[in-house]
């Protein structure tokens, strides 16, 4: 069997010598003196717990009652036996006291107005402010206004503010060309008498009769069954529809052209 221990000897029961270490010598300083003086010359003794020990009072001399309270220096102006009022040092300059609950200030103007409904109403009726233009330059997100900074056009400064464009004088000349040309094809019909203009009694009996139509069919559409089951009743309902909006658009046109002209 295998052990650690080392094999055993006759000559390790010898007794043998001890023989002593010699020391080194300790390095010392020469500086060491001075380093010890300035670590306590800034020191106070007994400066944060106080004194080691502390006289004690003798056995006669306990703490009696009040005895720690301060005492108020003595009264030297009284000439009664009431007790002396106490003042401020700065009455002269105090403000006066809060008034009580009991008492009622004198006030100045006084008013029935309702605060709360009052700053309701303002602020329902008040305009939204509109949020100010701003533009963001460095990728931390910093804002700085964009009016003054030349990038938003500024189209007062530009050289042709204020003039009509092109391209609305033209459109106005055509409609006035247009418009010449249909005056000169009026006047032409009328010349030969193959057109004349609706008098205003002709118009409106033209759209009371049409109107009158319109209630007629109007009534007939009221009076279909609720159930449509069958063709027929399905191409009735789908004509008196389509006649209703045919006498719809015929009143729009003529309600909004007053000036209608018919050929002979």
């Amino acid at each position: 069997m295998y052990q650690d221990c080392p094999d055993e000897s006759i000559y390790n029961l010898i007794p043998r010598e001890c023989t002593e270490k010699e020391k080194v010598t300790r390095h010392k300083s020469k500086f060491r003196r001075n380093v010890q003086d300035d670590a306590v010359k800034n020191k106070d003794a007994c400066r944060t717990m106080g004194p080691a020990k502390v006289a004690t009072r003798p056995p006669d001399c306990f703490l009696r009652k009040h005895e720690k309270e301060p005492k108020m220096p003595p009264e030297t102006d009284v000439t009664h036996d009431c007790a002396r009022e106490f003042h401020y040092p700065d009455k002269d300059h105090r403000k006066p006291p809060v008034p009580r609950p009991e008492e009622k200030p004198v006030m100045g103007l006084r008013t029935n107005k309702n605060f709360i409904t009052e700053n309701a109403v303002e602020t329902i009726m008040s305009v939204p402010r509109k949020p100010q233009k701003v533009y963001v330059d460095t990728r931390r997100g910093d804002k700085h206004c964009l009016i003054p900074s030349g990038l938003e056009p500024v189209y007062i400064h530009k050289k042709d503010f204020g003039e009509t464009p092109e391209y609305v004088k033209k459109r106005k000349d055509e409609m006035k060309r247009a418009q010449d040309e249909y005056d000169a094809y009026v006047t032409e019909h009328f010349r030969r008498g193959a057109m004349r203009q609706l008098t205003s009694e002709e118009r409106q009996a033209l759209i009371d009769g049409l109107k009158d139509n319109w209630e007629q069919l109007h009534r007939e559409f009221l009076q279909l069954s609720v159930v449509i089951d069958t063709v027929p009743k399905k191409y009735r309902k789908e004509r008196l529809e389509a006649d209703m909006k045919q006498l719809e658009r015929d009143v729009e046109l003529l309600d909004t052209h007053p000036v209608i002209y018919i050929a002979n």
